[in-house]
């Protein structure tokens, strides 16, 4: 998009995409310029316009339908301690992390390892890593004025979003919902719907087709 530098009047509409919101909303809004630039020297018009272009060049949504699909969950436990120094500073404590234990789920199907599940999430989980001994505390300390605290078991769960492009395979993070989706859409061998986000570099969405 680019404006004549010379020109004598710039009461005119331009239409802006505003897909730069995550929600990938590609509709366009009518803007009448007299209204918002009249302000705005064409040399200033002629940056925004560039800059606009450029956000929504790097910020836009793709969309495709794909049959080939595979979503996992892992589930990861993690024993934290925390060390403290001084309770009433900021920075007066750290985590240390210990031993810890992952589990690959995929398309909502109960691996082979897994030890209890699934939750309430549908998520199947591995056995809970060797909690640390006062040896493996003690190694942790920074002073002796450390003072140590009770393990406390951790968990976490990344979920992914792979499909096949042009003959390849790509593999991008995604959210509960979009892997709740695929699951779905696995067990009754269905196609699915995927929004990616901002440089196409996660799935925001996902839906059953």
């Amino acid at each position: 998009m680019t404006w004549p530098i010379g020109a004598a009047s710039i009461d005119q509409t331009v239409l802006i995409s505003n897909s730069i919101s995550r929600s990938c909303d590609r509709s366009l809004i009518l803007v009448p310029m007299n209204a918002i630039f009249q302000n705005m020297s064409h040399r200033k018009l002629v940056a925004l316009a560039t800059g606009l272009s450029l956000s929504s060049f790097l910020t836009g949504c793709t969309t495709l339908l794909t049959n080939d699909y595979e979503a996992t969950a892992v589930t990861t436990y993690t024993w934290h301690v925390e060390y403290v120094t001084d309770q009433n500073k900021v920075n007066g404590s750290r985590i240390e992390k210990f031993e810890s234990t992952s589990l690959v789920n995929y398309n909502g199907l109960m691996p082979e390892e897994a030890v209890t599940g699934p939750d309430d999430r549908g998520l199947w989980w591995p056995a809970l890593p060797p909690r640390p001994t006062v040896d493996d505390l003690e190694a942790r300390q920074a002073t002796s004025d450390e003072t140590i605290g009770s393990p406390e078991i951790n968990k976490r769960v990344d979920y992914t979003l792979s499909y096949q492009a042009d003959g390849s395979s790509v593999t991008l993070p995604a959210e509960y919902s979009v892997y709740r989706a695929a699951v779905r859409a696995h067990r009754d061998d269905r196609p699915l719907e995927l929004t990616l986000g901002i440089n196409d570099a996660s799935v925001e969405k996902a839906e059953v087709r």
